[in-house]
């Protein structure tokens, strides 16, 4: 199995209603692509200093299904309607993991 996480830096026009639409857009999303196996996300509650703003995290069976979730037409319309836009900086990294790690 695959952990993708996905860390960002917003735009300093960024607006609180502009993350809360945008995690309700990906909560939607999630549901709706069968290779998402668990899905979060939400903003950094900043528990320690510094740090990203947002956070994106799913697991997924293999490379086929983080491909297929990344290129996923859901995917790209939250992105080209919310993302895309709040951007100012995008970290992701891929973690291998035991089945059952997070259960």
């Amino acid at each position: 199995m695959i952990l993708h996480l996905a860390a960002f830096r917003w735009k300093d026009d960024v607006t609180e209603a502009d993350v809360s639409a945008l995690t309700a857009a990906l909560s939607e999303m999630a549901t709706g692509i069968p290779e998402i196996k668990s899905y979060t996300a939400g903003p950094n509650l900043h528990l320690r200093p510094a740090g990203s703003d947002y956070g994106v995290v799913a697991i997924l069976d293999d490379a086929a299904g983080l491909d297929a979730y990344l290129d996923h037409p859901d995917h790209v319309a939250v992105y080209e309607k919310h993302l895309g836009r709040m951007i100012a900086e995008r970290s992701a990294v891929q973690l291998p993991i035991e089945s059952g790690s997070f259960a």
